[in-house]
């Protein structure tokens, strides 16, 4: 099984609270890191594959190789194969640190690294799997998965933000747990009500 997800944030103390950008109601990090890995564990199994679309943590301390070690603790608690696509807080260190001590899981490596994005075929459609949203144009059957903004949507039936703060989960009819990856079901479903409600604008 095929899952997608943007946007985790270990470690951000920053978004902490009830902020304007991200609110994550949490205490502390520790809190928020453990909160997602359970919600993240609780659906997906430990062999299947995660495209996670970019800044995965935000942790900048001194020395660099703690912080990495750090994030890499976190990512080995999380099932999944994990396919890396890179974002803007995600550096170059933590790619290198990563595939330094990448490990194999259910018979293939641990981590998958790319530096702007994937495509991949799912379900009769091509998926664009980047950080930053894609603008498309007129397309048939391409979608673009992207992360990157947050509680923001684009104005485009094309792109999908897959972000754990994204607010096209209201699309979906019932409740994804905070920090828990999209099933292939749910994107199907994302595609099809989003292209259902700009229907309705016309």
């Amino acid at each position: 099984m095929k899952f997608f997800v943007s946007d985790t944030h270990f470690f951000h103390k920053d978004l902490l609270g009830m902020n304007d950008f991200a609110p994550r109601p949490f205490n502390s990090v520790e809190e928020m890191n453990q909160e997602i890995i359970k919600n993240w564990n609780d659906r997906v199994g430990e062999n299947d594959t995660v495209y996670h679309l970019g800044d995965i943590a935000l942790y900048f301390i001194r020395p660099e190789r703690a912080s990495n070690e750090a994030v890499f603790q976190v990512l080995k608690e999380l099932h999944g194969h994990l396919v890396l696509i890179k974002g803007n807080h995600d550096s170059r260190s933590l790619f290198k640190y990563l595939s330094a001590h990448n490990y194999e899981w259910g018979g293939k490596s641990k981590f998958e690294f790319h530096d702007v994005g994937k495509l991949i075929k799912l379900n009769h459609r091509q998926l664009i799997m980047s950080h930053y949203p894609i603008s498309l144009g007129i397309v048939n059957q391409i979608i673009n998965l992207h992360g990157h903004i947050h509680h923001y949507s684009v104005n485009a039936r094309e792109n999908i933000n897959v972000g754990i703060d994204t607010p096209e989960k209201d699309y979906l009819d019932y409740k994804i747990p905070f920090g828990a990856p999209f099933s292939e079901r749910d994107i199907e479903r994302m595609i099809d009500q989003k292209k259902i409600d700009f229907a309705k604008r016309r």
